[in-house]
């Protein structure tokens, strides 16, 4: 399955590359003042949904780091079409980036949690006129990553998960991980728990489902911050994956595109007929079942972390590109814009799935569509 999905990465990464090539071909075909042409060859590549419009400049945005490598091949496709607009994503995590779009820093900012009312009305100071809005963007699984000797395969529940994120289950040959995994062959070896060590919205999402489904063994409100006892900490999901790769021993929390190179990830033992894996599919089936709890042009979802649903990976969070609905700034608009449309275009969602995100379902997206139409 890793394998499946390292090609995966190098055949879109060769798309991307192709199709912004010949895009950056149309644009210049416009530029020549040969209209039609340069439409056209954006149809025949796949990349029509990408419209430059009158974007320029640079645009700057910061935030999650689970959307990092969604992010990365979009700007890759866009700036391949839109050569007058550098975007610059710098990925510092959910709290930095909703941090510095409150503070006017950013054009736009990614989340993986929505607004709280207090952002909501700190964003009113660089909105003018208007407020933050969430607009959910991408999808996935937060895949809970392992990497201990002789074992391929491990299955865990939420209480035992719960236990060892706090401390109290701390070695892997613990009686709770053996009863859910009769047939490995768990060694006599410490447990190194990695979690988040900057404000995150996937400690957020984490911790939600550990809070809905493991209360008694859980005794923290979720939040972005980690406040359970013991374990190590990383910086951002690279960090974390990072060290669950080089460390035997370590579990360790982070989105799925981030389970590379050989790190292997828990099915989740759910309540459902069999246990749940950290598929892109399984993570569809999830946000697809979210409701949507914001108001006006806000979109925010949510989640049901307690689902038993056949195949539904409840440990899923929504990113969110955080922007003014109204009030942004006059500079920054046009490249804000088109850079949302095209990430929330048919042909943006569609690069997801093949760098292991989950594109969001038709009713959600088609309304963010709409929604970034009447930015102002």
């Amino acid at each position: 399955m890793k394998l499946q999905r390292m090609n995966r990465r190098a055949l879109t990464l060769g798309a991307l590359a192709v199709s912004g090539a010949l895009a950056l071909t149309a644009c210049g075909s416009d530029d020549t003042g040969t209209k039609g042409s340069g439409s056209s060859s954006a149809a025949a590549t796949g990349a029509s949904d990408i419209k430059c419009d009158d974007a320029k400049g640079q645009l700057l945005a910061d935030g999650s780091s689970a959307q990092k490598n969604a992010i990365d091949a979009w700007v890759k496709a866009f700036q391949s079409a839109c050569t007058g607009v550098q975007v610059n994503y710098k990925g510092g995590g959910s709290g930095a980036g909703i941090t510095a779009f409150t503070q006017g820093t950013v054009a736009f900012a990614g989340s993986d949690s929505a607004l709280k009312p207090e952002e909501v009305e700190a964003s009113k100071e660089v909105c003018s006129g208007g407020q933050g809005i969430d607009l959910p963007m991408v999808g996935g699984p937060v895949a809970i990553g392992f990497n201990v000797s002789g074992v391929d395969n491990l299955i865990l529940d939420a209480s035992t998960i719960a236990k060892i994120f706090d401390s109290k289950i701390t070695n892997w040959n613990d009686p709770a991980i053996a009863k859910l995994n009769p047939d490995a062959k768990l060694p006599n070896l410490k447990i190194q728990a990695f979690h988040r060590s900057d404000e995150s919205g996937t400690t957020d999402n984490f911790t939600k489902y550990l809070a809905a489904t493991a209360k008694s063994d859980w005794p923290y409100e979720p939040g972005k911050a980690w406040e359970a006892k013991g374990g190590q900490s990383a910086p951002q999901s690279s960090g974390v994956a990072q060290q669950v790769k080089q460390t035997n021993g370590a579990i360790g929390y982070f989105e799925l595109s981030y389970a590379k190179d050989g790190i292997k990830t828990v099915s989740l033992n759910t309540g459902a007929s069999a246990p749940v894996e950290a598929t892109t599919e399984n993570a569809s089936k999830a946000i697809a079942a979210a409701k949507r709890v914001g108001t006006g042009k806000d979109l925010a979802l949510k989640l049901d972390y307690a689902t038993k649903a056949e195949g539904a990976y409840p440990i899923t969070l929504v990113t969110y590109e955080i922007v003014c609905d109204k009030g942004n700034k006059a500079d920054t608009l046009p490249a804000t814009k088109a850079f949302l449309n095209y990430i929330a275009s048919e042909d943006g969602q569609k690069i997801l799935e093949e760098i292991d995100y989950a594109p969001m379902p038709e009713e959600i997206i088609s309304e963010v569509r709409t929604t970034i139409a009447g930015l102002s």
